[in-house]
């Protein structure tokens, strides 16, 4: 640590955002500061997607999802993170 950082009292939000949007890390810290951490809990960023497949496959996903008790677009999902990973 290069210097201590001194954290005023603030009166409001926007003051606080004002201190934080103008502060220059790099005056009080050193990478060795630092420490890895993990968010495991975090789920990714999805985006929706528009697909066309044939109908009767859709019914045999939508049987497989209704037998394993889960939705059938997370089933989808499974397959395909299955079929990406195992290449």
């Amino acid at each position: 640590m290069k210097k201590q950082l001194k954290i005023p009292k603030f009166k409001n939000e926007d003051q606080e955002a004002e201190f934080w949007a103008n502060l220059d890390l790099s005056e009080y810290l050193e990478p060795s500061d630092f420490e890895r951490v993990s968010f495991p809990n975090l789920k990714p960023t999805t985006r929706p997607i528009s697909i066309r497949i044939p109908e009767y496959l859709l019914n045999r996903i939508k049987e497989k999802a209704n037998e394993a008790n889960i939705p059938y677009q997370s089933l989808i999902k499974e397959y395909i993170k299955k079929g990406v990973f195992s290449s």
